[in-house]
């Protein structure tokens, strides 16, 4: 069992009807996405968009339902929560997320998602890009993601000439790491691993879905409703994501972005700016949480120790 806390400091204390309220409103909100997945899961039915929310990020539809309170609150009458890492149980009974009391893998991983948001904060948006990166992960193959479930919309040679006519400026490693050999060469920028902090930018709709990433990663030091605001926020990127790709996902009730035209761009970096700004707060209240977390350890070297941090899927798209 965790050690109590010493004194009870004052914060805000919710009672065991208003904190499992919130926990049950946020289950309810969270299941628009989570059932469909489960259904369509047990019907072996896969999905060219949603899939991606419950596949290459690592966090299961179980785990997005279950609410934590985050830090800053402490819940009475929650004694099934005390034993979650970094709750603490204080003399008056009541539990509390403690980041002093949390594991030292998940202030090591606060620090880097501390450093990475701060550095990408720092950036102005790059609206150039017009979601490229999908057209060059099937740019000359036949090995073509959803191949066996979504058509190319412009066929194999409409998608080659679209590549080939575009300025590619792509700054998200782990979109760029799934080009083809032959795209790869085509891109302005050479993103790596090692590079992330360095070139990471707010315009990028890879970098936005992922702050789903760190509000999950960082979990139970994130509140669930920030954890759900940012899912929320990727559910409709990755939409435009898919939209702007050279899928036809017409049998799936999706129009497209016709990028290859100038008004499809026109529509896109509209959007993209669109997800930026939504983006802006949910970044800040993560910087936050993660330096909040990260300054309970701050021993020398901590701010580097997750730089080798890896996606959680197989694939981007």
């Amino acid at each position: 069992m965790p050690t109590p806390s010493a004194p009870t400091t004052a914060v805000p204390v919710l009672d065991g009807a208003a904190w499992r309220a919130r926990a049950a409103a946020h289950r309810e909100r969270v299941a628009v996405w989570t059932v469909p997945h489960r259904e369509r899961r047990r019907r072996g039915e896969p999905h060219p968009v949603w899939d991606f929310l419950f596949t290459y990020y690592s966090h299961r539809p179980a785990q997005l339902e279950r609410w934590n309170p985050g830090p800053g609150v402490a819940l009475a009458d929650a004694a099934e929560l005390a034993d979650r890492p970094g709750h603490v149980t204080r003399p008056d009974g009541t539990v509390l997320f403690d980041p002093a009391a949390a594991p030292a893998r998940l202030r090591t991983t606060a620090a880097f998602v501390h450093r990475l948001l701060t550095a990408t904060r720092s950036r102005a948006p790059r609206l150039g890009c017009f979601g490229l990166h999908e057209w060059a992960m099937v740019y000359r193959t036949d090995d073509a993601r959803h191949r066996d479930t979504v058509p190319l919309r412009l066929g194999r040679a409409g998608t080659d000439a679209v590549v080939e006519s575009a300025r590619i400026s792509c700054t998200h490693y782990d979109a760029y790491r799934f080009f083809t050999d032959a795209a790869a060469p085509r891109n302005e920028l050479v993103p790596t691993r090692e590079r992330q902090v360095e070139m990471e930018q707010p315009g990028c709709l890879h970098a936005t879905m992922d702050l789903y990433k760190w509000a999950y990663k960082l979990a139970p030091a994130v509140p669930s409703e920030v954890v759900a605001d940012c899912f929320a926020l990727a559910a409709d990127v990755r939409e435009l994501d898919m939209r702007a790709s050279p899928y036809d996902l017409s049998a799936h009730g999706f129009d497209p972005v016709p990028i290859e035209t100038p008004a499809g761009r026109a529509e896109y970096a509209r959007a993209q700016a669109g997800f930026a700004e939504r983006a802006a707060p949910l970044r800040e209240e993560l910087i936050d949480l993660a330096g909040r977390l990260a300054g309970a350890d701050d021993r020398p070297g901590n701010d580097d120790g997750a730089a080798g941090e890896v996606p959680d899927g197989p694939a981007t798209a």
